[in-house]
Parts: C-alpha cells; structure tokens; sequence
C-alpha cells in the first residue's frame, strides 16, 4: 500500500472524478509526516504537462470535498504537484506506463560499488523490476532494496556512472 495507507485511498476516491473533469488523471497520492508537518500530496498528469494553474484549479476544486469527507484528523498542508520530469514510479500502473522506457533505480546498499542504476524497464511484478543495463546485462533489483526508482526522462543529462 502507498504511504498513508487508508487515507490515501479516501482521499484518491474523492479526488479522482473531479480530476477527470478537469481533465487530469492522479499520479499518486500521499499522505505523510515530514518533520512536524503532515503533508496530503495530490500529484497529477495531463497530455502537455502540468502547469501551476492545473494545480491551483484542482486545489480549489478537492479541498471542500476532502473537508467534508473529513478523513484526516490532524492538521496537514494540501499540495496539489506535478510528479514532475524524473516522476517516481511506485504503483503497477507507473511500471506499465514505463515498460520498455528509461529508468533510474537509486539502492538502499551498494551492489557491486554502486547504488545508482540505469536501464531500460523490461518487467516489473508486485515485487521487483526488471532493467536491461546494455545489450547483454540484464538486472532483476526487487523494490524493497530500492530508496526509489524513477523515470529517466533527461536523455543523457547527468548520466549516472
């Protein structure tokens, strides 16, 4: 289950049909403590991009309906986001948006001297994913070992060695 266990799907099912009359689809959502905080993340996508304006428009349009569904009892900070260029890739549907495409993988320990990875995904399952780092090199990594795993949008720009 994605950080914030139940919360999160409450909150998904209350966001997701109004995000799709304005023309988005959700990411992901998170609900999480950083530092003394609590943030409830919304990351949507749309063909073309997200811009600030998608954000601010879908803030307004989800923060009444969460108020009134009530299901976060502390206080917390509402942030509507793009997941941006180098997106995390964590639930099935991320992985098989990205079959066949570049990605990042960053290891909780280092495996042979290194814990950043790239290649392309060829498989995934509930547990791991499967990168081709060349022609000849694949590497099965299962996700708990990973601190993330990410889309590699930037075409060579800052290669990991």
């Amino acid at each position: 289950m994605a950080k914030g266990g139940n919360t999160v799907k409450i909150v998904w099912d209350i966001v997701e049909p109004l995000a799709k009359e304005l023309g988005f689809s959700i990411w992901d959502v998170r609900f999480l403590k950083e530092g003394s905080q609590w943030y409830l993340r919304v990351f949507i996508d749309k063909e073309g991009g997200v811009g600030i304006d998608d954000c601010v428009d879908l803030s307004h349009a989800i923060d009444g309906p969460i108020d009134e569904a009530n299901p976060i009892e502390q206080a917390y900070n509402l942030q509507v986001q793009s997941p941006g260029i180098e997106r995390e890739l964590c639930r099935d549907f991320h992985f098989e948006c990205y079959l066949g495409e570049k990605i990042q993988v960053r290891l909780i320990k280092a495996f042979e001297g290194k814990r950043e990875y790239k290649g392309i995904l060829i498989d995934y399952d509930s547990d791991s994913v499967t990168i081709a780092i060349d022609d000849e090199t694949e590497m099965n990594i299962l996700k708990k070992e990973a601190s993330w795993i990410k889309a590699d949008d930037f075409d060579g720009i800052g290669d990991i060695d």
